[in-house]
């Protein structure tokens, strides 16, 4: 088994971080926000809504379809809560990213600092240099 020695990142330390409940509410909450699961859903509704009108014998949930808006009610109300803890863990991920933003942004300062200095340094050098020529009188 080959070892990666890389450091992990901020994104894949977040990933890795998750409990299974985490990570099965992010598949949810991701399934349930997606256009596949609006049509089999619709699909599913006009299946239902079809089979209870034109069933002559025997009519399971017959019009209002109470027993679909049961379905329907138990199915939000599972959902809500999942949702809402996808997405306070997306929050959770932002200022996870945020704060590793502002660290990548104070160390990229600090380095552009050092380089101000180090270049204000040389051009000081330089100048003392022309100086010093031009009061000795050589200038090439």
């Amino acid at each position: 088994m080959i070892q990666n020695t890389e450091p992990a990142t901020w994104h894949i330390k977040h990933l890795r971080s998750r409990t299974a409940g985490q990570r099965m509410a992010d598949k949810i909450a991701k399934g349930m926000g997606s256009w596949k699961f609006i049509v089999y859903q619709t699909l599913f509704i006009i299946v239902w809504m079809i089979l209870n009108l034109v069933g002559y014998i025997r009519h399971w949930d017959p019009y209002p379809f109470i027993l679909l808006n049961l379905i329907f009610s138990t199915q939000a109300a599972y959902a809500a809560p999942i949702i809402v803890m996808a997405q306070n863990r997306q929050a959770e991920r932002d200022r996870v990213q945020a704060k590793n933003d502002y660290d990548t942004n104070i160390e990229a300062k600090k380095e552009i600092e050092a380089l101000q200095l180090h270049l204000s340094k040389i051009e000081v050098e330089k100048l003392d240099l022309i100086l010093k020529i031009l009061q000795q009188g050589k200038i090439p």
